[in-house]
């Protein structure tokens, strides 16, 4: 037994999953940058009050979720739980907003929170993130849903209504400055009357985050949520303005969608729209995309009022599902050369070259093994067809190729 092993909550991504990343995240990058977004690369690790100026001292991240260490100068630096709070220091340190406007970029890599493992979630996890910065226009909201629809259907899903894996978009408005602290104190008048039959968290967000409340999954506390006031029923004018013209955009560009007054999400920085993009077949933890607007971030964080949106995909819950339902374009055909002898060995590295500069995967078996073997081999590989080279082969300048799925031959000429 290895004395050895990984951390509970941490895993390693080993073959063959690891074309599956690949491919998920080679996606994001063709897509978003037909929208325009720019790759930025942020720390792991950042003082730790940029997170809780960020996401909020109020959060069950914050309270109890980070991964917080002092480092040898006696400062407390945190893992990054979340990947807007870095973009935002990092627009504002790197003066990004001279950039033309909007400035729009993403980012992939690890995250880290302290929270129970289970299926699809992870205190290593990781995540393909999105911001725009300076634009308050429904229109931005709408262009990023429209590009979440472009990533679903290129990944192999389907967004609602489609005929594979259906995924849903559920959008909602959680107000601003301006209009949600009234609506605050109607949750907290509401919950305040069943507050012995909330769970002990609930209880909690009462005071400290009591929009919290409606994002709790214990079933006692849905059972009293799906009648607490609406907030859609309690925006302001211009809250309300936005999100029906945010509706009517993607009504324009048949996006579907459902408004679920229940999204909040669980950080202190959104403003106005929320969303979530959920998918069935990954159970109670079913949500692969979410994100939402923070038009006040950036000033909190001492920048000029910029307003901003975004969203994070989860990698393991998405490659969770396209794996669990043999969804995956990642698959690069194999061409496997079975040598034998010294000069097929040398006649194949050279075509492998050729091959390997076009794009193609190869592998070359051993002159010492025997053909049996090789074949054996390029089956464990998963080759799609084998070249055989041997000595008269080489001689006549023609080799076999045969194709694994269905034992078809046909020659193949070495000196192309």
């Amino acid at each position: 037994m290895n004395k050895y092993s990984t951390l509970k909550g941490v895993c390693d991504i080993v073959p063959p999953d690891d074309r599956l990343w690949d491919f998920i995240e080679g996606v994001s990058k063709e897509v978003f940058s037909i929208y325009g977004f720019r790759n930025i690369r942020i720390p792991i690790i950042e003082y730790t009050d940029l997170f809780k100026r960020g996401i909020g001292e109020g959060t069950d991240i914050v309270e109890k979720e980070m991964y917080t260490f002092s480092d040898r100068s006696g400062r407390s630096i945190t893992l990054r739980p979340e990947g807007t709070a870095s973009v935002v220091r990092s627009y504002i340190e790197n003066n990004l907003s001279l950039l033309p406007s909007p400035q729009k970029f993403y980012y992939q890599g690890p995250m880290f929170r302290y929270e129970r493992p289970q299926k699809g979630r992870q205190r290593q996890f990781y995540q393909i993130g999105a911001e725009v910065f300076g634009s308050a226009n429904p229109s931005t909201d709408a262009e990023i849903f429209s590009m979440l629809e472009m990533f679903i259907d290129k990944v192999g899903l389907k967004p609602q209504g489609g005929t594979h894996i259906d995924t849903q978009l559920q959008i909602n408005s959680i107000g601003c400055p301006t209009c949600r602290p009234s609506y605050i104190t109607l949750l907290i008048e509401f919950f305040s009357k069943h507050k012995d039959n909330l769970c002990i968290d609930c209880q909690g967000r009462l005071q400290k985050n009591p929009l919290r409340l409606l994002d709790c999954k214990n079933d006692g506390c849905c059972s009293i949520k799906k009648y607490a006031p609406i907030i859609t029923q309690n925006l302001c004018n211009e809250c309300l303005i936005h999100h029906n013209k945010l509706k009517h955009l993607l009504d324009l560009q048949g996006i579907s969608f459902i408004e679920n007054p229940l999204i909040v999400r669980g950080l202190d920085y959104y403003t106005k729209t929320a969303f979530e993009i959920t998918a069935e077949h990954l159970g109670a933890q079913n949500t692969l995309i979410a994100g939402g607007r923070y038009d006040n971030l950036v000033a909190e964080f001492g920048g000029a009022k910029t307003p901003a949106i975004g969203f994070a995909i989860g990698i393991e819950r998405l490659a969770l599902l396209l794996k669990d339902n043999e969804i995956s374009n990642s698959h690069i055909p194999l061409i496997y050369f079975a040598v034998l002898g010294d000069k097929a060995l040398d006649k194949a590295v050279i075509l492998s070259k050729k091959y390997r500069q076009a794009g193609d995967w190869v592998e070359i078996g051993s002159p010492t093994d025997s053909l049996k073997s090789q074949m054996k081999k390029a089956d464990k590989f998963n080759a799609e067809s084998v070249i055989i080279i041997g000595e008269n082969e080489i001689k006549t300048g023609i080799a076999i190729k045969k194709r694994l799925v269905d034992g078809f031959q046909e020659d193949y000429n070495l000196e192309i």
